[in-house]
């Protein structure tokens, strides 16, 4: 049985580890040459699963657009 502080202090990371994979995403896009508008980069940042954001990471260093990515395209 966890503790609330335990479960506060686990959810913290969780969305560090979230917040680390999303900036790597933007990082790789900005490092390709690939522009993000305001509305993509507020939903990557915002993303907290970070099965979706693993997607994205692998993504990021093939895509040659943004909608291929977000998986639009």
């Amino acid at each position: 049985m966890t503790t609330i502080a335990e479960d506060l202090i686990e959810q913290g990371w969780m969305k560090g580890v979230a917040r680390g994979r999303a900036d790597s995403v933007l990082r790789i896009l900005s490092k390709r040459g690939i522009p993000v508008d305001d509305g993509t980069r507020q939903r990557i940042l915002g993303c907290t699963e970070l099965e979706t954001l693993d997607q994205w990471f692998d993504r990021a260093l093939t895509v040659t657009r943004l909608s291929d990515l977000m998986g639009n395209g």
